[in-house]
C-alpha cells in the first residue's frame, strides 16, 4: 500500500470516479489542461514534492488538488488566466521573497497567482512549503491537550 493510499483512507477523502487516487486525478487534471496551466501545475507539484517528500496529495471540493502534511499546506486551482496556489495558513508564514500576491487582506490564507509567462523562484517556493509544514507540525504539537492527572477518590 502506498503512502498516499494510506493517508487517503485515514483522512476519509473520497476517491475519484472508478477509484482513482488523488495523485491520479491530479495527473489527469494536468493532462487535460494541455497548456501553460498544466505545465505550471506540474512544475509546482514537483517543487512541493521536492520541498516535502512526505507530502500527501488529496483531491477535494469537487476537483481541487490539495497538498497536506499535518494539515493542509496549499491548494492548486486553475482558472482561465491564472494558476492559484493558496496556502491555508499563509498569513502566518514569513514571505521574505514576496511570493504572495493575492488574498493579502485576509487573516488566514495567502495566495500566489501565477499568470502565463510568469517565473517562479523555485527555492523561495520550496522554503514557503517547508515553512508551512513546520507551522502545521507546531500547531499540531501545541494543540494536543495535556492529560490531567485526576486524584483518585477514596
Amino acid at each position: 500500500m502506498t503512502k498516499t493510499t494510506t493517508a487517503l483512507k485515514k483522512s476519509g477523502s473520497k476517491e475519484g470516479k472508478g477509484g482513482d487516487t488523488p495523485s491520479q486525478l491530479i495527473d489527469a487534471r494536468i493532462n487535460e489542461l494541455s497548456d501553460w496551466r498544466g505545465e505550471m501545475l506540474a512544475r509546482i507539484r514537483t517543487l512541493i514534492k521536492q520541498a516535502d517528500p512526505e507530502v500527501v496529495e488529496e483531491w477535494k471540493w469537487r476537483g481541487v488538488p490539495v497538498w497536506e502534511h499535518a494539515g493542509i499546506l496549499c491548494t492548486g486551482e486553475t482558472y482561465k488566466n491564472v494558476v492559484k496556489l493558496t496556502f491555508a495558513k499563509g498569513a502566518s508564514l514569513a514571505d521574505p521573497s514576496g511570493l504572495f500576491n493575492s488574498s493579502l487582506e485576509g487573516n488566514t490564507r495567502r495566495a500566489i497567482d501565477i499568470h502565463e509567462g510568469d517565473t517562479i523562484d523555485d527555492e523561495a517556493l520550496k522554503a514557503l512549503i517547508r515553512a508551512a509544514v513546520a507551522l502545521n507540525l507546531s500547531v499540531r504539537a501545541t494543540a494536543r491537550p495535556a492529560r490531567s492527572q485526576k486524584p483518585k477518590s477514596a
